[in-house]
């Protein structure tokens, strides 16, 4: 285990880091790990913003979120992978003058129960629920028995987000399925890592919820909406304006609760 600054302008923040959430973050500097990522958090989080991170693996997105959040903010960071926990757990015991952030030991999927969560055998970053998963595990080393709850269950127990970042190694179809009121309520804006298979079912549901999809990947003056969903999609409402608007309210059709009690990990 290793303590890292993150990639700049968030190098004030500090995690620690393992090969086991990839190679890349065993680098004595971050800066290449996932610059997309990185842009992504720059240009669509704000201060004040709550922001649910759904596959956290170490939080480089998860505490640089957290940073531009700041105090008057918040992060969930969901992880079902208890290894990965405890390090999330870890860095959050570093100080930092940056938004609470809560850290949930569970899957997301379509329906609330409980799910069997394959740990992958070349690093902890391509683990995933049993039944999906991509070419990239080189194998499971074990099989852990997770909790699993849906987006929308999470409205009740969590402050509604403004942005959403979704990484679950090809069950992204499943998270979004379980997020129907998310989606058509609360409307945040939402990056979600999308594997080829699932390029048209993801679209299908975005554009049934009134999003429109676009690729991260692009810079903001190059993106148009999109039939498919790319590898990166960016998921902005449609009445926001498109092309990834920052600059929008969140309006609900009907009020979400947000009943937790406090904020710790």
């Amino acid at each position: 285990m290793l303590r890292r600054r993150l990639p700049p302008p968030f190098e004030r923040t500090r995690i620690y880091t393992s090969s086991e959430g990839g190679l890349k973050y065993i680098r004595r500097s971050l800066a290449d790990v996932d610059p997309a990522l990185v842009s992504f958090v720059q240009e669509q989080v704000r201060p004040g913003h709550i922001v649910w991170d759904v596959g956290a693996n170490l939080g480089l997105f998860t505490f640089a979120a957290a940073e531009i959040a700041g105090p008057g903010g918040a992060v969930v960071a969901i992880e079902p992978d208890t290894w990965l926990v405890d390090l999330l757990r870890r860095s959050l015991r570093i100080p930092n003058d940056r938004a609470p952030v809560d850290v949930l030991p569970a899957a997301v999927g379509e329906s609330t129960g409980v799910g069997r969560f394959c740990v992958a055998t070349r690093n902890r970053a391509t683990s995933h629920l049993h039944g999906f998963g991509t070419t990239q595990t080189g194998g499971v080393r074990s099989v852990e028995t997770v909790p699993v709850f849906r987006l929308d269950d999470l409205l009740a127990h969590f402050p509604p987000p403004d942005v959403v970042k979704i990484d679950v190694e090809g069950a992204e179809v499943t998270v979004l399925t379980g997020a129907h009121r998310m989606l058509r309520q609360v409307r945040p804006v939402i990056l979600c890592e999308v594997v080829t298979r699932n390029a048209a079912a993801v679209a299908k549901t975005l554009h049934n919820a009134g999003y429109q999809v676009l690729d991260a990947s692009l810079p903001p003056s190059g993106r148009r909406p999109l039939a498919g969903a790319p590898f990166s999609t960016l998921a902005v409402p449609a009445d926001d304006g498109g092309a990834g608007s920052t600059e929008r309210g969140r309006e609900a059709e009907a009020p979400v609760a947000a009943t937790s009690g406090g904020r710790s990990a």
